[in-house]
């Protein structure tokens, strides 16, 4: 899979556990594709430092991820999802996910 459209699915799982700046940082960079320099003028702050604080969330998204597996419980719940038969209960089951 694309790192940055990965990085994208853990930001919309996981962002309220980041901070103000951090989720601006990213929304910049992933988002509004602004290159490290733009954000830099955008938000008055070295390129060296819009280069660290992405870095920081995308190493923060990850250690997430790696420790509460939403992401994967949510590959896992489509596929059994698509396996199910019963109407009611797929119905049910699709509530549980997160897109």
């Amino acid at each position: 899979m694309d790192e940055r459209i990965y990085l994208m699915d853990l930001y919309d799982l996981y962002e309220k556990l980041l901070n103000d700046k951090q989720r601006e940082y990213f929304k910049c960079y992933y988002f509004d594709n602004l290159s490290l320099g733009e954000i830099s003028e955008l938000l008055n702050v070295s390129r060296n430092a819009v280069h660290k604080n992405i870095k920081l969330v995308d190493n923060k998204l990850k250690d997430y991820e790696s420790k509460l597996n939403l992401y994967e419980k949510n590959i896992t719940l489509e596929k059994v999802i698509n396996t199910i038969e019963d109407n009611k209960l797929k119905r049910e089951l699709e509530k549980l996910r997160w897109w």
